[in-house]
This record gives C-alpha cells, structure tokens and sequence, in this order.
C-alpha cells in the first residue's frame, strides 16, 4: 500500500500529455460509419430522392501529407430544374482533393488552411463546387473533442463502478504525421 500511494504521489511530477494517434485506417472507418450514413454517401446538398438538385460525396480517403491533412472523395452533383420530366441544367462527377490543417479551436477539432481542388478535370461548375466546399469545411467542420472525451474518459465501468470527472482539458497541440493524426492532450482525471 505504502508503495502505491509513493507511486499515486510521484505521478503529477512525471506526468506529461497524453498523446493519441489516430491512424488514418481507422480515421476513415470512423468517417465512414459516422459520416457517410446514406449508402455510403454524404449528401451535402438534397437527397436521394432530389433527382435535380443534390449533390453528395463517397469513397473517403485520407492521409497526411507535409503536415496537412489530405482527403480524397468522389463528387457527384447537380443544379438543375425539372422541366417535363428532364433536368436541365449543371452537374458533374469528379475526384476531389481537400487539405488542411487541424487545429484544436474552442473545445473541438476543427480545419484552417483549407484548399478543395479538382483532381484532373475543370469547368465552371467544378470550381464552384470547389469555393463553396472549401468556404463551408472552413467555416462549418467541428468535432467536439472536449464533449467526446469527457464523456468516453468519465463512463462508469469496470466492478465498481467509481464516479470519474475530468478536469482542466486542453490540447496544446493538434499535428498531422505521414500515417497519423495526433492530439496532444493534457487533462486531470478525478476518481471518486
């Protein structure tokens, strides 16, 4: 006993971050499972059942590159009227490429830096679709990551089921390696 409470007393003084090295395999298993909910797709605009105006993304996939983080998908939209029965208007299919860069900004992960490019192919329509995704991942992109981890570090569990509170959450630092993405995070756990 007497060496535990030693161990429990040295602790604070070593104690450093903690870091979490999310590969990119299980990044976008999680992406897909949580995000691309529709058959595989993410609907950015309409739905399924909108045959002129939708507009939605498939086939995720990421990895890092030079510290940025790189997402692959495929495109598919339309911006057209129904008329008798036949769309008339604008719509494309292509492979698009977003990087940028994570930060940890007001209790939740989110994107600066953002760029959203067509992979081999332009036109008027493409780099429309390009500015408005990258205004809007720029702007809208968050994952909650205080909320998240609270909730996953303070979960009853285990034969006693000890209440647990986490206190002073911060990320001193959010960084992209060639096959990971890594937070950095700080955080004292309370058992009680």
């Amino acid at each position: 006993m007497k060496r535990l409470l030693l161990l429990l007393a040295l602790l604070p003084a070593c104690a450093s971050a903690v870091e979490l090295h999310i590969q990119f395999g299980a990044l976008e298993r999680m992406l897909t499972e949580q995000v691309f909910t529709q058959e595989g797709r993410r609907y950015v605009r309409g739905s399924r059942t909108t045959k002129c105006n939708f507009a939605y993304l498939e086939k995720p996939g990421m990895r890092g590159e030079g510290g940025r983080l790189v997402i692959r998908a495929r495109f598919t939209g339309r911006s057209a009227l129904n008329v008798v029965g036949q769309c008339v208007g604008l719509g494309d299919a292509f492979n698009v490429v977003v990087t940028a860069v994570p930060v940890y900004r007001k209790g939740a992960i989110a994107l600066q830096e953002v760029k959203v490019a067509s992979e081999g192919k332009s036109g008027y329509y493409i780099r429309k679709v390009c500015e408005a995704m990258q205004a809007n991942l720029a702007k809208d992109f968050q994952y909650a990551l205080d909320a998240e981890a609270r909730k996953i570090l303070e979960a009853a569990g285990g034969p006693a089921a000890y209440r647990r509170e986490v206190r002073n959450f911060t990320v001193p630092a959010v960084r992209v390696t060639n096959d990971a993405l890594v937070v950095q995070m700080d955080f004292e756990l309370t058992v009680k």
